[in-house]
């Protein structure tokens, strides 16, 4: 006969937590110290619990996305102002990017429809979940009927999640270092639209870490080569030695959303 399976042997914390709520309401149980430390949101919003809520930040999208059985993702970075079409640009230039947002929205269609052979566990495409170009990733994953996962971040502006990131996938940060961990942890390929700060960051972190070998190489592929090489000079980083030559060679250049499949099925 199989053994039934043990009780835990400790109270449930969730019970703890409704019980505490149902004290006698006297002095005592209104003071700050009686609260449960794990429910008081002013003790673990403290300076010296950033320790512990650096682990919580890593832990949760980490548990949800395992429970989930995801094993690994596409990223994909890009401009937050990135319009979905011409007529919604703020500016000229902004308008001729626009491209790019179909270009996004294709690419994550086609991968999530292969994402979906492996029921979701591979290939699942990973955004900022905001506007633009994240945007443009989950809409494609929506519209393959597939899902998508959004890394959210809390900002003065522009970033809220989009209508179309897995709504149980939708992740919120405080710490941008953990953000970009979990971008990086189970990445199969990165791929890197026109965007402003947030995008660089994003992208020149990911790429010290495989030119200084902390990542492995995966395919690096940047859409838009006239973008790339009009704000960067990459020719002129290596030749003032600032990087070697070979380091060029860590990522490559696409301009359609076939190009960068292509590009992904041709990785070594």
């Amino acid at each position: 006969m199989k053994d039934e399976p043990r009780a835990h042997p400790f109270r449930d914390s969730v019970e703890d937590v409704k019980a505490a709520d149902l004290c006698p309401d006297t002095m005592q149980t209104r003071a700050p110290a009686y609260r449960l430390a794990f429910a008081d949101p002013d003790f673990m919003t403290r300076e010296e619990l950033r320790p512990v809520r650096l682990q919580l930040e890593l832990l949760k999208p980490q548990m949800v996305m395992d429970e989930r059985g995801i094993e690994s993702t596409i990223v994909l970075f890009g401009g937050a102002r990135i319009p979905p079409t011409p007529e919604a640009g703020r500016t000229p230039a902004l308008s001729a990017l626009s491209a790019y947002y179909d270009e996004a929205r294709k690419f994550a269609c086609l991968m999530t429809q292969r994402s979906m052979e492996t029921y979701g566990r591979e290939n699942v495409i990973m955004t900022g979940g905001g506007p633009g170009v994240m945007e443009a990733g989950n809409l494609g994953a929506h519209e393959a009927g597939g899902q998508s996962i959004g890394l959210n971040i809390v900002l003065p502006h522009e970033q809220a999640p989009n209508a179309y990131v897995t709504p149980d996938l939708c992740f919120n940060f405080h710490y941008f270092a953990i953000r970009k961990m979990h971008f990086l942890m189970r990445a199969k390929a990165i791929c890197v639209f026109p965007g402003g700060f947030g995008t660089l960051d994003e992208m020149f972190e990911a790429l010290t870490l495989i030119q200084t070998r902390r990542m492995k190489p995966i395919p690096f592929l940047l859409f838009g080569r006239a973008f790339w090489e009009k704000i960067i000079n990459w020719d002129a980083l290596a030749e003032a030695g600032t990087i070697s030559p070979e380091d060029l060679a860590l990522f490559q250049f696409v301009e359609t959303a076939e190009e960068a499949v292509t590009a992904i099925d041709g990785w070594r």
